[in-house]
């Protein structure tokens, strides 16, 4: 079996994000925990969600956020059989808009 997520020091990161009050602070700390490319990688998956309940075509996912099919894939099955959490955050953005 693999590794758990679950673990005490997850937690306390997650404390420590859920104290963030605003966009700057997030680019704060999140430049401080992550490297460019971590970040980057991140933001790209998040994209590339996003773009997927868009109902948007892999190649035009590709094209504009340069992530590979492989990520693509990834993602895609992360929102069809995953814990559901992009949808709880696609949601509340959605409400927030």
């Amino acid at each position: 079996m693999g590794k758990s997520i679950r673990t005490e020091a997850v937690d306390h990161l997650f404390e420590a994000i859920l104290e963030l009050k605003d966009k700057e602070e997030c680019y704060l700390f999140f430049e401080d925990v992550c490297t460019i490319n971590e970040l980057l990688s991140l933001s790209q998956r998040f994209e590339v969600a996003r773009m997927l309940t868009q109902n948007r075509t892999y190649l035009e996912i590709a094209e504009q956020t340069g992530a590979s099919t492989a990520t693509i894939s990834r993602v895609n099955r992360s929102l069809n059989y995953g814990n559901d959490g992009y949808q709880l955050i696609f949601s509340r953005l959605e409400k927030n808009q």
